[in-house]
């Protein structure tokens, strides 16, 4: 019999996470039997904290859940022939050290990957950051060769991601982050330039500088105030990938924004929002080419990573806050 542990949401947060709204619980595991559904016994190796799950909780939980998220696990005992004890998977089972699965909400690493690449990078660079990235650039910004793109928080784990995937595609990128130190982490990546959005005494004219021609793309992971200044910069027919708000996320009360509707009428623009989960068939196709980009060297990495599963809202709240440069994840 296993002891797991798992972090569930006590209490909805309210404006920014605290450690108080969640709580530590032990739930015992029932023993795999043969014959029956549940086949796989599998062990947390590295959990990831991301954006996301800030707006997801309040829109898909109920106090007292688990907290959502993903894992790389390691499979400890197996009932089931297409999982071999020892082999490390994907999946989607939230903040707990140990589950049951029957198989069909895991994800295998490829067989291609390296032993030297750590396997926390399938929950970063090489997992849904990286698709988030890779989908959102070709897609729905269109990325082409000669064009200049604009990212924010462009040092965590998807920005980072974007910045260097328009840089192979012969893009001029632009980047923006809130500190000197993740400025030069940018710098470190190739970025063209790179702005630190707290210290500028005006984003309007920092982002003209870096552009003065403007923007064919904008990768808008932070929304509020930011986008509504790079709207404005917009070339005609630019595109904008609308990713993610981190600026808005732990509001107690709404912003109220400029409206963006006139830029977007002259410069005839085009603004979509996506979630990666639309590409899902082809996820196949994109793990594949950033697992060569990295192995190859075309794409660097960063992880921010934490030490034990006891610190999983710490890390969250942190990775919120902005600490972490590239990608937030806890190691069990």
């Amino acid at each position: 019999m296993v002891i797991a542990k798992a972090w569930v949401l006590k209490k909805h947060f309210d404006g920014f996470p605290k450690t108080s709204d969640f709580d530590l619980k032990r739930i015992e595991l029932p023993d795999l039997k043969d014959g029956g559904e549940q086949k796989l016994l599998l062990a947390s190796v590295f959990l990831s904290v991301d954006p996301y799950m800030r707006p997801y909780s309040r829109r898909d939980m109920k106090e007292g859940d688990i907290m959502i998220g993903t894992q790389v696990a390691r499979i400890v005992e197996s009932k089931n022939p297409a999982f071999a004890v020892g082999a490390f998977v994907v999946s989607n089972r939230g903040w707990r050290t140990h589950f049951i699965s029957d198989g069909k909400d895991l994800q295998l690493l490829p067989s291609s990957w390296p032993e030297s690449l750590p396997k926390s990078l399938a929950l970063g660079t090489v997992g849904m950051p990286g698709l988030t990235a890779y989908f959102g650039l070709l897609e729905v910004c269109k990325m082409k060769p000669g064009d200049t793109v604009l990212v924010n928080a462009a040092a965590g784990a998807v920005g980072s991601v974007v910045g260097q995937l328009a840089k192979i595609g012969g893009c001029k990128v632009v980047g923006c982050a809130g500190s000197d130190d993740k400025v030069a982490y940018l710098k470190k990546l190739g970025f063209d330039e790179a702005i630190n959005y707290k210290s500028v005494k005006s984003l309007d004219e920092a982002l003209r500088k870096a552009s003065p021609d403007g923007y064919d793309c904008f990768f808008d992971n932070v929304g509020g105030e930011f986008a509504s200044v790079a709207i404005n910069q917009m070339k005609k027919y630019g595109r904008i990938a609308v990713c993610g708000a981190i600026s808005q996320y732990n509001d107690s009360v709404p912003q109220k924004g400029p409206y963006v509707q006139v830029p977007m009428i002259f410069k005839e623009l085009q603004m979509e929002g996506f979630l990666v989960s639309r590409w899902n068939n082809r996820r196949e196709e994109g793990v594949k080419a950033l697992l060569k980009w990295v192995v190859e060297g075309k794409v660097k990495y960063h992880e921010q990573v934490t030490e034990g599963f006891e610190n999983m809202p710490m890390a969250f709240i942190g990775m919120l806050k902005g600490e972490n440069i590239g990608k937030a994840v806890v190691k069990v």
